[in-house]
């Protein structure tokens, strides 16, 4: 399978910033569309932004302007720079991605959709 591994978390005041790593590996043959979500304590997760190998991008409209997503697709990693973070971009930071990889015996490769373990954000006031 495909391992998504993240980093960059922290605690930052208000007005601060932070950038988000998220490294992919394994078998990859291709990966189409990497993103990351959050999920606040009580909350459902939300896309936050994502982006696909041609480097088109959609966000979630409270982050517009404050957050830019990039890839290095030659690295397999999607980076997230957080600007102007508020108290309400508090979260838990998934990264997800999804494509196809190489399996042993098969000709074919095969599609995955892979979730990283999750890295706090925490934006104190």
């Amino acid at each position: 399978q495909v391992q998504l591994v993240e980093s960059g978390g922290g605690l930052v005041q208000a007005g601060g910033s932070l950038r988000l790593s998220c490294a992919a590996s394994g078998s990859i043959a291709s990966i189409n569309v990497m993103g990351w979500y959050r999920q606040a304590p009580g909350r459902q997760r939300e896309l936050v932004a994502a982006i696909t190998s041609a480097g088109s991008t959609n966000y979630a409209d409270s982050v517009k302007g404050r957050f830019t997503i990039s890839r290095d697709n030659a690295k397999n990693t999607v980076y997230l720079q957080m600007n102007s973070l508020k108290p309400e971009d508090t979260a838990v930071y998934y990264c997800n991605a999804n494509g196809y990889y190489y399996t042993i015996g098969k000709f074919l490769p095969a599609n995955f959709d892979s979730w990283g373990q999750g890295t706090q954000v925490t934006v104190s006031s």
